[in-house]
């Protein structure tokens, strides 16, 4: 089982409220039938024109290549409940979000996916915002045993987050995978006296 406790990365800033799933991921690109190609698709429709040219979304721009944790305002991921959303913003290199407050839903799909999604104020998210945009080389460590959020290294400030969601990525039972493989050898045990599995 994988246990998540610290993020480390420079960040990326997406402003505004109420950010939809549809404009993290539209809705065309959900007939794939594999998450595999999602990573190529997170705001599509506000970092491409027409003709398929970049129009300059944080996404794309230099000063942010490689970010892993992303910053958002309030209410982020509401509208449905596609898991498209939080795999799109992974598979693109996503591994945290802070941000003013999201969706439940979509912080829960965050959360199976090993993604922490932490809550800070609005003054506080507008420092970070401009500190990013000012510095975007600047390194964060999101620490979940301390909800703390580091800057360089240096305490910058303490974060929120739903506890159940956080013992989940700390304990590592957010990886239903991980858990099914640990306990192989019980599952195995347990499906021998199951009759519809080994005949009647």
């Amino acid at each position: 089982m994988s246990k998540i406790t610290q993020i480390e990365g420079k960040a990326v800033p997406v402003e505004g409220n109420d950010i939809d799933t549809d404009r993290i991921i539209p809705a065309r690109y959900l007939k794939e039938i594999t998450f595999t190609n999602m990573g190529k698709y997170p705001f599509y429709d506000e970092r491409f024109d027409a003709e398929g040219r970049p129009k300059g979304h944080p996404f794309d721009l230099p000063q942010f290549a490689g970010a892993h944790i992303l910053f958002v305002n309030q209410n982020f991921g509401c509208g449905s409940s596609r898991e498209h959303a939080p795999q799109a913003l992974m598979r693109f290199g996503i591994r945290a979000i802070v941000g003013e407050s999201f969706a439940e839903i979509f912080a829960g799909n965050c959360t199976m996916l090993g993604i922490p999604t932490a809550t800070v104020s609005h003054a506080e998210m507008e420092k970070l915002q401009a500190l990013v945009k000012a510095k975007p080389e600047t390194k964060f460590t999101l620490d979940l045993e301390k909800k703390t959020l580091l800057s360089e290294g240096k305490e910058h400030l303490r974060f929120d987050i739903h506890e159940s969601k956080r013992n989940a990525l700390v304990n590592g039972t957010w990886d239903s995978t991980g858990i099914l493989l640990a306990n192989a050898g019980k599952t195995a045990e347990v499906a021998q006296k199951l009759p519809y599995v080994n005949g009647f």
